[in-house]
């Protein structure tokens, strides 16, 4: 009886706080199904490690001695030691990936470079408003909206608020159906988004290309930028096995099962970082806003990269279409789509936004590659 006493006395107010975003979470998953595989372990986790003497991180337990807790190990073990559970998540996220659509328009890999404007732009404010070099990179990288990548990029460059970073990452991709029409009214008129774009069909790519892709981007990627090589190694391995087609097997292994386990890992090992005396902060508020900034300025890039291009034109490009050069595959397709058929029910983008949504993937862990070139060249 004196321990659950004593337990009940070790609850703080930062703890109740961390129970409420718990609670909020695994609502946003279950209620609105944003990103359920991610943010219901990821807030049952946050309750659990918030637990006082719940031993499932390493503590002094009455009467026992220390205790290893299981999320503790999971987090030391599979993010900080060598960032595998990210890495091995790539593998299933490149098998899922069909570049094809990419393929047939080659001139939408520029929508993907123009959406990591949110990343630089965000650097670039978080350094103003006095965050240090290493950890204004990793709250950028919030602007990839690729949580494998936040997380590695925010673990190598060894930052404080990987916590806040991951809870803003995971969330505003579940609200990207929220954020990216919002940015996109802003920034266009209806004439602009009624804009119709033809049907082109899809050529039949070669095999021998699909194959070459993946070998070659990882070792353009791992030429220009050696810190990359991890990020778009594992994810063009993954594309590798799935384009070969003598690995059907292992293909849809990692498609399914391996992503499927390392999804519900990540989100609940990551929860160790969601500690009350670490997580709430008046820091942490302003990690939320700009890991919002760093969203809406993605897809503000990509629409006015889009606008810019018509400019020189003369079949003009949905400026909506520019909006998809983010990460967040294929939900910002979906969004465009939705968005496009709202304004002009025959209005068919979905292959167009595909193609730039698939630039996107890429975009992102090269500049997030980049970034961490850039940063360690910094240090040094």
């Amino acid at each position: 009886m004196e321990f659950i006493i004593e337990n009940f006395a070790n609850l703080t107010w930062k703890h109740l706080v961390m129970y409420i975003i718990g609670f909020i979470l695994i609502t946003l998953a279950i209620k609105k199904d944003y990103e359920p595989s991610l943010l219901l372990p990821m807030g049952f986790g946050a309750i659990l490690v918030n637990l006082p003497l719940s031993g499932v991180i390493n503590q002094v337990m009455p009467g026992i001695g220390i205790v290893d807790g299981p999320i503790q190990w999971l987090f030391e073990t599979g993010i900080e030691a060598a960032e595998i559970m990210p890495l091995l998540l790539f593998i299933g996220i490149g098998a899922m990936i069909d570049f094809s659509p990419l393929f047939s328009r080659p001139v939408y890999f520029l929508f993907g470079a123009a959406a990591t404007f949110g990343i630089f732009a965000t650097i670039t404010l978080a350094v103003l408003l006095g965050f240090d070099m290493n950890d204004a990179a990793a709250i950028g990288i919030i602007g990839a909206a690729d949580g494998p990548t936040t997380i590695l990029v925010s673990q190598v460059l060894g930052s404080k608020y990987l916590g806040p970073i991951m809870v803003a990452a995971y969330s505003y991709m579940a609200l990207v159906p929220i954020i990216q029409p919002f940015t996109i009214r802003l920034l266009t008129t209806r004439k602009e988004r009624m804009i119709r774009m033809p049907l082109a069909e899809d050529r039949e790519i070669p095999k021998s290309i699909k194959i070459i892709f993946p070998i070659a981007v990882t070792m353009i990627v791992g030429l220009i930028s050696p810190a990359a090589v991890s990020l778009i190694g594992f994810l063009m391995f993954g594309n590798l096995i799935r384009e070969c087609t003598v690995l059907d097997t292992l293909s849809e292994a990692a498609q399914k099962n391996l992503t499927n386990l390392i999804t519900l890992l990540l989100g609940i090992t990551v929860a160790f970082t969601m500690q009350a005396e670490n997580f709430i902060k008046i820091d942490t508020i302003f990690v939320m806003l700009l890991g919002l900034f760093a969203f809406i300025f993605d897809t503000a890039g990509g629409v006015l990269f889009a606008k810019f291009m018509n400019i020189f034109l003369r079949r003009k490009i949905n400026p909506m279409i520019g909006a998809t050069g983010i990460s967040a595959f294929p939900m910002s397709a979906r969004v465009i789509q939705k968005m496009a058929l709202k304004e002009d029910p025959e209005n068919y983008l979905l292959m167009h936004a595909v193609s730039a949504n698939v630039s996107g993937q890429v975009s992102s862990v090269a500049a997030s590659g980049l970034v961490l070139s850039l940063i360690m060249s910094y240090i040094k």
